[in-house]
């Protein structure tokens, strides 16, 4: 059935990710910034054809009809749309870039074709690629004894078109991942060539004995391995059960996706596309790199100085003005609690208080779910340290966190060699959620100490993410917390709750509870929502009802945004704001009513359906008045953005949110990154703690009129 206030969820994603692209057009981003900006949309890209496009393709192999039932569109229809809107997105990319490629120039950081370098440069390429590069190197000739190869996902190949004794032959250099992406060619600035451009410039060295006709650097994008039971595809049928069907017939991952670094000739691109079985529609010619990563390096072959000029200001986690540090944190949640603002505070009271839990004798026992972690995790240490001193430590982890399996698996051994009980996940749901408990044995009874969070335990990320932590001693909520892990380790996901709502069981029926109760207060009704992305159909079609209902909804939903904003008669008393900026926008907060009588939960779920149906997740509600207001500042912060928000319309675009008549220009991230130094240096102040100097960061951050 199609619905004129829902749009495609792929659509609605590539405008995400233009969203991404646009900020490196923004001028108020530091140049090395806006790089990376257009490496982060080239890599959101790359996973985008692997998963989405690539499952679409198998789609299409069904002989089931199978319609989206947010535009009533088949699969073939949508890859014809997204494969039209990816060439646009090429296009705009490839202008952004030479743009900015001409700007990167003026301060030392040139991406230098062959044809660019001077006669010493050549001199030391040359030296470099008969030494170093050459010896590891794999030609392939195609002919009758030598078939077509299979070509890797996202490898960079040289394809070579080569003449011998009057007839072509195929050739193709796989370029092997222990070579550099690139290579610099000065120590002093960030003058650089792509590898492939030193290979294929070799290219008549290496068939010495033939002919080179015609030469071209490419990559071809191949299916990735899918999950079916988290994947999401909103259409009138058993999707896991058709698509492992198709899973189980799926010899190779085929490609979905061929890019050129040119224009080949006919001949030449009719070649590679049947032997890739890649149509015209998925073939695009771009003169970037085919992967980007290298460019988060491209600083550390610049003087501090010039990275402090085209980069954005240090900005380190502040401590929260709530936490004293240097006492028990434990004692300190016990009286009040605690949300931490990710990254514009420290994820470190957190880390604390796992150190704090893995000494304390009074702590019985630590349970914790974990999604994804950093490569080098305090969060894991801890918990040896608490098993190691005899608490018992139960660890929830996920080995199914999506192009991060391995780094899941790797942990497992040593938290096992420490005492810890691990268990891993549950057959058909994915535990996405994110808390932990604390069970303390007190004098007066037993005491839980609980923790849920919008974002995962990883260090890394918590600098770089914007999430919520809450850490309370509440003991209704410690309860649910006991009932949760119980269920958890016994496989039961039906469980009841007093307070936490959880998927895949009741999280989407409490949240459209929750809307119905909106819906009875018509005019006075409120709801608030902070999410990473909605697409769960039965949700869309409650707010709708609310809206129809006179409910004000205000969303701010940074991804895929499947329900259109001011459709007369159905959502026109909806408005969404997508924020993009320095920080990836994480938090889910849902927020029903308003004054006392607000429901407010923090939520590690989506409104996807895969996150409501086939996740495990948690949201708990914010009790604390207090807690209540910090988050409200957040979320009005990001409500009062003009300068890195965009609203979407009902005719599914974006645009930028107009300045304020006053002129006054608010940038939400950096307005919190503000209130979070102001509010850390007037409790070191009170405090008589010496004032930590950032100078660099401040003197940036408030010389803006921004706010």
């Amino acid at each position: 059935m199609y619905r004129d206030y829902t749009q495609n969820r792929e659509l609605s994603w590539l405008k995400f990710n233009e969203r991404v692209l646009m900020e490196a057009v923004d001028e108020t981003v530091p140049l090395l910034e806006r790089l990376r900006f257009i490496a982060i949309f080239t890599s959101n890209l790359d996973e985008f054809f692997m998963i989405r496009v690539g499952s679409l393709s198998e789609l299409m192999r069904l002989k089931e009809s199978s319609v989206d039932n947010k535009s009533g569109m088949s699969p073939e229809e949508q890859l014809k749309a997204i494969y039209k809107e990816v060439r646009r997105l090429y296009e705009k990319r490839e202008k952004i870039y030479q743009d900015l490629k001409r700007e990167l120039r003026i301060h030392g950081i040139c991406n230098l074709s062959y044809r660019e370098t001077d006669s010493a440069d050549r001199k030391f390429l040359k030296k470099y690629f008969f030494e170093y590069v050459q010896p590891i190197l794999s030609p392939q000739i195609v002919d009758e004894h030598h078939p077509f190869p299979h070509l890797q996902n996202k490898t960079v190949h040289i394809g070579v078109r080569l003449s011998v004794k009057g007839r072509d032959v195929f050739a193709f250099i796989p370029l092997p991942a222990v070579l550099p992406p690139v290579l610099y060619l000065d120590e002093d600035e960030a003058r650089y060539i792509r590898m492939e451009e030193v290979v294929s410039a070799y290219a008549e060295d290496i068939f010495a004995s033939y002919e080179v006709k015609e030469k071209i650097c490419f990559c071809v994008t191949r299916n990735a391995d899918i999950n079916a039971e988290d994947e999401e595809f909103d259409f009138g049928y058993d999707f896991r059960k058709k698509m492992k069907k198709v899973l189980k017939e799926r010899r190779r991952l085929a490609a979905v996706r061929l890019e050129l670094s040119g224009e080949i000739s006919k001949g030449f691109q009719a070649y590679l596309s049947d032997k890739l079985n890649v149509s015209q529609e998925q073939i695009y010619v771009t003169s970037l790199q085919f992967k980007m990563s290298y460019v988060f390096s491209v600083g550390a072959h610049l003087s501090p100085e010039k990275v402090c000029a085209l980069s954005y200001p240090d900005y380190v986690p502040q401590a929260n003005p709530l936490i004293d540090l240097s006492r028990s944190i434990i004692s300190q949640v016990e009286k009040k609690d605690l949300v931490l603002s990710l990254p514009y505070e420290s994820l470190q009271p957190f880390v604390l208080l796992l150190k704090e839990a893995s000494e304390d004798p009074a702590v019985i026992s630590v349970k914790i779910t974990i999604y994804r972690l950093a490569s080098n995790a305090k969060v894991v240490d801890y918990l040896c340290n608490a098993a190691e001193n005899g608490k018992d430590v139960t660890v929830i982890i996920e080995l199914r966190a999506r192009f991060d399996e391995q780094n899941n698996i790797d942990w497992p051994e040593r938290l096992e060699e420490a005492g810890c009980n691990v268990i891993y996940g549950l057959e058909g749901y994915k535990v996405h959620s994110k808390i932990c408990l604390i069970t303390r044995r007190e004098k007066n009874g037993i005491r839980y100490i609980t923790q849920i969070g919008t974002g995962n335990y990883n260090e890394k990320t918590a600098c770089q993410y914007t999430d919520l932590s809450l850490i309370t001693a509440d003991p209704g909520i410690g309860m649910d917390a006991v009932r949760f892990f119980h269920n958890i380790a016994i496989g039961d996901l039906a469980g009841s709750y007093e307070h936490l709502l959880a998927a895949p069981n009741s999280l989407k029926n409490h949240i459209i509870a929750c809307i119905d109760e909106e819906i009875v207060k018509g005019n006075e009704g409120r709801i608030l929502l902070k999410l990473n992305s909605i697409t769960d159909l039965d949700i869309i079609e409650r707010l709708k009802q609310a809206s129809c209902a006179g409910v004000q909804i205000q969303m701010i939903v940074r991804g895929i945004c499947c329900i259109l904003p001011g459709v007369a008669g159905k959502t026109e008393n909806i408005c969404v704001k997508s924020i993009v900026g320095r920080f990836l926008e994480h938090a889910r907060v849902y927020c029903f009513g308003s004054g006392d009588s607000e429901k407010m939960f923090i939520s590690s779920a989506d409104f996807m359906t895969r996150n409501t149906e086939r996740r495990v997740e948690v949201a708990c509600p914010v009790f604390d008045r207090e807690a209540k207001e910090k988050i409200h500042r957040i979320l009005d912060a990001c409500l009062a953005d003009n300068t890195k928000s965009r609203i979407l319309g009902s005719d599914s675009c974006y645009r930028m949110v107009p300045v304020s008549e006053d002129g006054k220009r608010v940038d939400c991230q950096q307005k919190l990154m503000q209130d979070a130094v102001r509010a850390a240096a007037e409790r070191k102040q009170k405090t008589g703690e010496r004032r930590p100097v950032i100078r660099r960061f401040l003197s940036a951050l408030f010389a803006r009129d921004a706010i």
